[in-house]
């Protein structure tokens, strides 16, 4: 499968570790050819949806915007809380978020089982290389360990012992439009998970009133709050972050769009 270049950016907001960080990412040819890989083995093996440059894209993108969601109202995160000796700032927890969310799922490139543990044999050397030079060698050790932590923590049934992760936790489970689910659908790989993320049309994520983050799901066919209530709430719930967040769940239209015309049990 041979997969468009796809640019994992982000709103850089003046952040320019974050810039340079986002640019080597984009420029590594190995990096950007095992995140193509990891659809290789999700989507054509396995008939799970996108884990590839698209996904994370989309992931580290949400982890940014909930972050400085937070931030705003006064949510410190680990690295600044718990490394106060090491001169790290917001601008470094970005970069954590980023690059998490770039190799969160590198390992699936072996397989879907344990692939939080996989990946880090491949993500590893791959934080040294993208931080050399920005950072002394004792920063980029703590940042490794970060960011390692989130990718650990994305997946598990296991609370994160950091925002970091569990902003990273969230953000992994609100990557869930249908656009995700398209290409294993369209293939004919039905499952409830293809079919429910088919159902989600939007995520939108906002700041609240009620809470600081208020996330709303608006999705065309019920079927969708498999994703909500099955994954999603499970993700939030585990994150460390659940009392800072509203989710509403908007079912829009009088009639539901179909998705199935039949299905058979094989």
């Amino acid at each position: 499968m041979q997969e468009a270049e796809v640019k994992i950016t982000v709103p850089i907001n003046n952040n320019q570790k974050l810039a340079q960080v986002v640019e080597r990412v984009n420029s590594s040819k190995k990096l950007i050819t095992y995140l193509k890989a990891c659809n290789v083995m999700a989507i054509n093996r396995l008939g799970y949806n996108d884990h590839g440059p698209v996904h994370v894209k989309i992931v580290a993108n949400i982890a940014l915007r909930l972050f400085r969601i937070l931030e705003k109202h006064g949510i410190v995160p680990n690295l600044i809380k718990d490394y106060s000796d090491y001169g790290f700032s917001r601008d470094d927890v970005e970069v954590v978020l980023y690059l998490a969310s770039v190799l969160h799922d590198i390992g699936m490139i072996i397989h879907r089982e344990k692939h939080d543990e996989l990946g880090f044999a491949i993500a590893y050397p791959l934080i040294w290389e993208i931080l050399d030079g920005i950072y002394t060698e004792e920063q980029i050790a703590i940042l490794t360990g970060e960011i390692l932590h989130c990718i650990l923590m994305h997946d598990r049934n296991v609370k994160p012992l950091t925002v970091e992760a569990g902003i990273l936790r969230i953000a992994d489970g609100l990557d869930m439009e249908r656009g995700r689910a398209r290409i294993p659908f369209e293939a004919g790989k039905i499952s409830i998970h293809s079919v429910s993320a088919m159902a989600i049309d939007q995520v939108e994520i906002k700041e609240g009133e009620e809470k600081p983050l208020e996330i709303t799901i608006r999705m065309s066919n019920s079927a969708g709050i498999f994703q909500v209530d099955e994954l999603l709430k499970q993700k939030i719930d585990i994150s460390g972050l659940r009392r800072y967040i509203k989710v509403n769940v908007v079912v829009e239209g009088e009639t539901e769009r179909k998705i199935l015309e039949n299905y058979q049990l094989s």
